[in-house]
């Protein structure tokens, strides 16, 4: 029975033979462009011919090598169909969403995804920006805005916009909840891109006492400060609704500012959602709190 080449060589050839090309072969591989001409010539060696010419722009096969490569690519064609029969991929769908929503809300309830669909490899990217559903291959988007999106994206609200106030139970220690209007005036206030505190306070008949106060530029950053005590922050109660729970953050008046400007799920239209995206929507829209969400 003929040896076989070593396998490493074989791999390196398959590569190489796809880019006609070893530094493109060893970026894909990982290796330095002269380990893969290496692997290739002890392949060469191990048969006795060349497999490809080399050239300053490229290599190019030998006629021996053009009808190898064939064969040794459908071979590692099939080795990845057997495994993927034992051991699927993972089914990919990348979420783009705000960075207070990931960090506040998605992340804390991924346990929960993860067990629903194990077969899913969810990604995420955070920013603030409209991420493209083309150019950068999103699935879904979440962003906290008004209708309309755009006529070729379908929205769905999963959280409408309900600010609350809320601070860390040391700061409100000696002071009885719900806080009166004058007392909430004398707390150092956390800020955030939103600038939300003057509509809010208006609505309570006080004046913004201008000068006070922490500024960050994400809301997420404002809850983690209204945690450590910082200061009375201004935040969506969805957002800090494990907070409110555990005790680390109280709502520290009644008043509520509520607008137009939800949360929103946003997808290309169904016909062109895959299985896996679907699932996740379904996935999203089950945990919204939204009695009368489009669950279909």
């Amino acid at each position: 029975m003929e040896a076989l080449p070593p396998l490493n060589a074989l791999r390196a050839f398959e590569v190489a033979g796809r880019y006609l090309n070893f530094r493109l072969a060893a970026q894909e591989m990982g290796l330095t462009q002269g380990a893969v001409a290496q692997q290739v010539r002890l392949l060469e060696a191990h048969l006795g011919m060349p497999l490809f010419e080399r050239h300053a722009k490229g290599l190019a096969f030998t006629s021996a090598g053009r009808g190898y490569h064939a064969a040794v690519a459908t071979s590692f064609d099939g080795l990845r169909a057997a495994t993927g029969v034992l051991r699927p991929e993972p089914e990919k769908v990348l979420i783009s969403v705000t960075p207070a929503f990931a960090a506040k809300w998605l992340i804390p309830n991924l346990p929960s995804f993860s067990e629903r669909h194990p077969e899913i490899d969810l990604r995420i990217m955070a920013t603030e920006k409209l991420s493209s559903f083309h150019s950068e291959g999103i699935n879904l988007a979440i962003r906290q805005g008004a209708p309309p999106f755009g006529a070729a994206l379908e929205a769905v609200c999963l959280f409408r916009q309900e600010v609350i106030a809320v601070a860390s139970p040391n700061l409100t220690a000696a002071g009885t909840l719900p806080l009166s209007a004058s007392a909430l005036a004398k707390l150092s206030k956390l800020h955030d891109g939103h600038d939300l505190w003057p509509q809010f306070l208006a609505q309570i008949g006080v004046e913004e006492q201008s000068g006070r106060g922490l500024r960050l530029n994400q809301v997420a950053l404002a809850i983690d400060a209204a945690i450590s005590g910082q200061g009375v922050a201004l935040v969506p109660r969805f957002l800090v609704a494990r907070d409110l729970e555990a005790g680390t953050l109280l709502q520290v008046t009644d008043q509520v500012l509520e607008g137009d400007k939800g949360f929103y799920l946003l997808t290309e239209p169904r016909k062109k959602r895959g299985k896996a995206v679907e699932q996740v929507r379904h996935w999203l829209v089950d945990m919204s709190d939204q009695p009368d969400i489009d669950r279909k």
